[in-house]
């Protein structure tokens, strides 16, 4: 299936590294970007489920996907990630920072190993990988698009989530967006954003399940409910495309109208 989209939110000839894209959003975004025309770069840690969605994406839209099995925590795996892209395709346009963990754990309780091992995926991968592509863009004299998927929670306090530690990993990021899109900006390479509010995928999984977590999404959301799968589609599209070839440095919220409150 391709998408019949108006000509900047087109992606053809584009390549797509998208990291976390063995489940829940992140195989959805890759799935999203084929269906808009790019070769995809599937990234994870599961490579059975990350092969079963390269067969079915090429199925379905002929686009070239390419899983790469990967720990990008790892000193190793962000410069993988950028060289596999590369070699397979001979270009790189668009990273989608997506891979992320979060734990449940009162400040108090927590250790300092599981707050810097959140902050090493949810943060420090995000700036190698983009660093890595940034560099090979620059070395190439090409444009480019990084698109970092944050959080609500990167832009106010979870409040009884008791979540220190993604907390602070998605308000880095937040910063990084900024700080990275005021680096790159005349060069064409532009950085931005995407804060989610709460969507069903593995990691929301408990609190989808719960009667506790649904009353404290609905009663929390202007909109009165989650974000359904499809909702991010058009955030994405639009920082990907040359549709926001105005646009860095940005932070889209598409949370219901968590943070309006």
């Amino acid at each position: 299936m391709s998408l019949d989209l108006p000509a900047p939110f087109h992606l053809t000839e584009k390549v797509a590294v998208i990291t976390g894209a063995s489940s829940g959003l992140g195989s959805r975004f890759a799935r999203i970007l084929a269906s808009a025309g790019a070769d995809v770069v599937v990234v994870g840690r599961r490579g059975n489920r990350l092969e079963a969605l390269a067969d079915e994406i090429n199925e379905t839209t002929g686009r070239d996907v390419h899983p790469v099995v990967c720990d990008i925590s790892r000193a190793e795996g962000p410069g993988r990630v950028v060289d596999e892209a590369v070699s397979r395709f001979g270009r790189l346009d668009i990273v989608v920072n997506n891979a992320g963990i979060s734990r449940v754990v009162s400040a108090v309780d927590d250790d300092r190993e599981g707050f810097e091992y959140e902050l090493s995926i949810n943060l420090v991968a995000p700036f190698d990988i983009s660093r890595r592509a940034a560099s090979w863009m620059l070395e190439n004299e090409q444009t480019g698009s990084i698109v970092n998927i944050a959080s609500v929670m990167g832009l106010v306090g979870g409040g009884r989530l008791r979540a220190a530690g993604y907390a602070a990993s998605k308000g880095g990021l937040v910063n990084l967006t900024r700080e990275l899109a005021s680096q790159w900006a005349r060069n064409g390479i532009r950085v931005n954003a995407i804060a989610p509010g709460f969507f069903a995928s593995e990691m929301t999984e408990e609190m989808f399940e719960s009667e506790g977590g649904m009353a404290f999404i609905t009663s929390n959301t202007p909109m009165g409910r989650p974000g359904a799968e499809h909702e991010l589609d058009g955030a994405l599209l639009f920082l990907s495309s040359d549709a926001s070839s105005y646009v860095t440095g940005h932070i889209l919220a598409v949370d219901g109208g968590w943070t309006a409150i």
